[in-house]
């Protein structure tokens, strides 16, 4: 059997051990009702100290993985074990090394093994079989997806808050590791562009990147792809700058230009090597945009707060996000009548476990890959102190930005300043970042008065707001009592009423709600589920239920709110031209919608003069 340690290191070590007791630890609960604790952050990793058993192993089969070329598999993991516990749990370890050889250099005195990374993912080794504890022995079931490392299991006691390293497994890897994997698509800053991003193990000293495509049935062009990486010293603070670090691989973007409108490309991604020959991804397809203020179907997905989840059970002892697949399997069932998905904040909620954003974006391939998959930026991504966040929390783990401002491509001046405008069809989009200073006088105020300035209404009358935090109107207490980020309000809903927002859509709170036309607090029309005439007011939704753990509601009930639920669910618009609109509010549990209404209107009701929405006149002739 392969080990990380050298044999003849493991039989001294054994010696030394030898009158080491392994009596069975008190069971622990391994479920929760989602205390929002990413779950690898729970394991004491650092503190883990050996107590190899000769008796006990672990075995991984099969040892090589994608032989079909698929960037998943199924690995079967055995577990024996002599004197097994209830809190005993496998880790998933990739690179297959994780001793304190790979550690960084320390001039602290480490006790052994000195694990200086945490598991890509975990289970608890009763979790097939609940007599393990008597028996000694189990037979896990792991899907791993191909992260350019090899891969190797350990079998620990103590429960994860004091890890002792019994056995380790043989080494397993992808057959092909540096493949280029898992696209994701954005709108470029011309409505005829398409952006492809995705990631690989080849750095441009080794291979060339660039994107094969071209109208579907047609002859192929190439397009070349930038290449990026980051590194530790990037990172901000702990975990991502110590036991979360891992290395990302290589993210390279390529950019589609000159697209016809409403046609159906096909494109694979590919690696030219040194000596000349190719590595291909499998093929896929996307239609291109819309014209902007083009009379057609368009159909925009929005939720945030999704995060990720393994469909093999690991890691989701404490719940942490529920509703994630549910989401994620919602949208790919109906994604032939999806045109574009707004995720707007919260996106892995890695917070500083930087393999968790290869395991998101393998989850969100068969949406990211056929339709743009545009992101905003969240406290989860964004927040580390000291760091120019306009929060000063952790809730990024350290990653501040860097993570997803690579991962993902937006069209952003400045993609560390998250904000920026997207035009599809008869949609104009104003994306905030709500991790950055929005209040009046800031740089991103003016970024967003100009954004929403500069619809033209009678070609694009669907004018959308977006940011992470509630900047507008929520019925949960989440800060100091209040309702949302009242400054926010403050700041910004002059510039909803004046530019005539019809909806502005939240995350952070994990629920939805919907308001009525609200402006200064106050309903400003009587209507529920049918709105027509002069824009007056914008209606505010939270969409935050995308996944994570739940958020409720306060107790007062508030005047402006019509709709909550404090369930996983998404949002979907639907234009039908440029005078009808319908929004519906689905659950991700079943598809089916729960809250709607439909917008219907002319142009000349998005002129009409309304409180705090006229333009000037003059008594002139």
């Amino acid at each position: 059997m392969e080990r990380f340690l050298s044999m003849e290191y493991v039989f001294i070590l054994l010696s030394l051990l030898q009158c080491l007791k392994f009596g069975p630890a008190a069971a622990v609960a391994h479920a929760g009702n989602g205390d929002g604790v990413q779950p690898l952050s729970k394991i004491a990793i650092h503190k883990a100290v050996y107590a190899l058993h000769e008796n006990a192993s672990v075995t991984a089969h099969p040892v090589v993985l994608g032989t079909k070329g698929g960037d998943s598999d199924w690995v079967t993991v055995e577990v024996e074990c002599p004197k097994p516990s209830d809190d005993d749990w496998i880790a998933v370890f990739s690179p297959a090394s994780f001793n304190s050889s790979t550690c960084p250099p320390s001039g602290d005195m480490e006790e052994s093994p000195h694990i200086c990374s945490a598991p890509i993912k975990y289970k608890y080794a009763n979790d097939s079989n609940a007599e393990y504890n008597k028996t000694g022995k189990a037979s896990l079931k792991f899907q791993l997806i191909n992260q350019r490392e090899d891969i190797s299991f350990a079998l620990f006691s103590g429960g994860l808050s004091d890890p002792k390293l019994v056995a380790v497994s043989n080494v397993i890897s992808f057959a092909n590791p540096k493949a280029p994997l898992y696209p994701r698509l954005s709108q470029g800053k011309s409505w005829n562009e398409m952006t492809v991003t995705w990631t690989s193990g080849y750095n441009i000293i080794e291979a060339v990147p660039f994107v094969e495509w071209g109208l579907k049935g047609e002859s192929q062009t190439r397009s070349p792809a930038g290449t990026l990486t980051f590194h530790q010293n990037s990172m901000c603070a702990p975990p991502a700058r110590t036991v979360g670090w891992r290395d990302p691989g290589f993210i390279h973007t390529s950019f589609l230009k000159d697209l016809w409108p409403n046609s159906v490309y096909t494109y694979k991604l590919g690696h030219k090597l040194l000596n000349g020959s190719h590595v291909w991804s499998k093929s896929y397809s996307f239609k291109s945009s819309p014209y902007p203020g083009q009379d057609s179907l368009q159909r925009v997905v929005i939720f945030g707060d999704m995060g990720k989840a393994e469909r093999d059970g690991s890691n989701e002892y404490n719940n942490y996000q529920p509703g994630s697949l549910n989401t994620t399997d919602q949208l790919i069932k109906d994604l032939e009548n999806i045109d574009i998905v707004f995720h707007i904040g919260d996106i892995t909620y890695s917070n500083g476990y930087i393999s968790q954003w290869d395991q998101f974006t393998s989850q969100v391939e068969p949406i990211a890959s056929t339709v743009p998959y545009m992101i905003a930026s969240g406290n989860h991504e964004r927040d580390a102190p000291n760091s120019g966040s306009f929060y000063d929390g952790n809730d990024s783990g350290g990653e501040c930005g860097v993570v997803a401002e690579t991962m993902f491509y937006v069209p952003a001046e400045n993609r560390a300043k998250f904000w920026y405008s997207t035009d599809y069809g008869m949609f104009h989009f104003c994306i905030a970042d709500s991790e950055h200073d929005w209040r009046e006088g800031s740089e991103q105020y003016e970024f967003i008065e100009k954004c929403l300035a500069s619809a033209d209404r009678q070609k694009q009358p669907w004018l959308i707001f977006a940011a992470h935090r509630v900047l507008g109107y929520s019925s949960s207490y989440w800060r100091s009592g209040s309702f949302g980020e009242p400054m926010g309000r403050e700041s910004l809903q002059g510039l909803w009423q004046k530019y005539k927002v019809d909806i502005a859509f939240f995350g952070h709170i994990h629920n939805y709600e919907r308001t009525c036309p609200v402006y200064q607090e106050q309903c400003v029309n009587t209507e529920k589920s049918h709105y027509s005439g002069a824009v007056n007011g914008t209606i505010h939704i939270v969409v935050g239920g995308g996944g994570s753990h739940l958020s409720g509601f306060g107790p007062i009930q508030t005047s402006w709110s019509l709709y909550k639920d404090s369930d996983f669910g998404f949002v979907k618009l639907t234009a039908f031209n440029h005078s009808s609109l319908l929004f519906e509010y689905k659950k991700s549990s079943d598809g089916k919608v729960y809250d709607s209404f439909t917008i219907a209107r002319d142009y000349r009701d998005v002129l009409a003069c309304v409180h705090d929405g006229c333009e000037p006149t003059t008594l002139g002739s």
